[in-house]
């Protein structure tokens, strides 16, 4: 018998949908009955019963970057860990370095891991270096662990039909961030300004990739019903991954969603669609719809902005987008749209 997915070619990006939860269903129930959450298409991260504290586990590897990519590792881990209700406080990384790298290197991304901690208030614990055969750059895979009391945990799954759909920030933050250190020269062929360049690459600090402040404010509120961090894939993929686990459908304004200058420009001059680019930075929040207006004014009073954007509804309505007046199904991409630029 033909093995299909012996035929089925995978690209760079994120195992998709489909195939993640065709493997997750096949390693059958878990046998560990303190795990509370355990894997699944669009969950964030783990939650392990502690009594009185709920552990909170994730795992991400930061493999698009090469600039700062001590400093990412922390900061998308935590993010994950923020949008689950938690605490992030323990980091674990393995640092995979190719041969004959300069030793230089290993001792920029340990101080950028150490900066980055010390900004979040986190302990690294542990990890692993290896220099590896046929590595083109340096990559780096994290594990967070963090803490949060059980009433306090937050999934993605929890979204119901009638909520209200919030962003925070902008969308392709992150996206924009790396394009602009990583594609200098293409953004100046393509006739984008320098200074708008400079302005992008700033990003990774201005707006900023953290969630972890927005998060801790809006679970704040005893409002919130789900989060979840958009990162790759981008917005598109983050609400497909919102509507998977939480069984819905989801309907979004696309004139709610704020999209930066800059981010239209290098997304304009590279041929992007910023709806499927990268996207930590943004934080996407479910709540009823009476407490919308606190979580929104919550984080306004930190200067985060925020706006519903939309609203959850029945599975059988699907995903769909409205701009302009028309609507359409919400676009999906193949993989995220850094992928797709770096592969060609």
């Amino acid at each position: 018998m033909t093995d299909e997915l012996a035929n089925r070619r995978l690209k760079a990006g994120k195992l998709p949908p489909d195939l993640l939860a065709r493997f997750l269903s096949d390693l059958g129930p878990p046998n560990e009955k303190r795990l509370l959450l355990g894997p699944g298409v669009g969950e964030d991260a783990a939650f392990v019963s502690f009594g009185s504290t709920t552990l909170i586990a994730k795992s991400d590897p930061i493999t698009f970057a090469t600039d700062r990519i001590g400093w990412y590792a922390i900061q998308v881990n935590a993010n994950d860990i923020a949008a689950s209700g938690g605490t992030p406080k323990w980091f674990l990384g393995t640092l995979l370095l190719p041969e004959n790298e300069p030793a230089s290197t290993a001792r920029d991304i340990f101080r950028q891991l150490n900066e980055a901690a010390s900004e979040l208030g986190i302990t690294l614990i542990g990890g692993h270096t290896e220099i590896t055969v046929g590595l083109p750059r340096p990559i780096i895979a994290g594990t967070m662990l963090g803490e949060a009391a059980p009433s306090e945990t937050v999934k993605t799954s929890s979204a119901s039909e009638g909520d209200d759909v919030i962003l925070t920030s902008g969308i392709s933050i992150e996206g924009t961030a790396i394009i602009a250190r990583e594609s200098k020269e293409a953004l100046l062929a393509a006739g984008m300004p320098e200074n708008e360049i400079a302005r992008a690459a700033e990003f990774l600090d201005l707006p900023g990739i953290s969630i972890v402040n927005a998060a801790r404010i809006a679970t704040s509120t005893g409002n919130v019903t789900a989060m979840h961090d958009p990162t790759e894939g981008g917005l598109a993929g983050a609400l497909d991954e919102l509507a998977r686990a939480s069984n819905t459908g989801i309907e979004i304004n696309a004139d709610k969603v704020h999209i930066y200058p800059e981010t239209n420009a290098i997304c304009a001059a590279l041929e992007l669609d910023p709806w499927g680019l990268i996207a930590s930075g943004a934080l996407l929040i479910t709540s009823k719809p009476g407490g919308s207006s606190s979580i929104i004014e919550a984080l306004s009073n930190s200067d985060i902005p925020a706006s519903v954007i939309g609203k959850i509804t029945h599975p059988e309505l699907g995903l769909v987008r409205t701009q302009n007046g028309e609507t359409a199904p919400l676009p999906t991409f193949e993989r995220d749209e850094i992928a797709r630029l770096y592969s060609q």
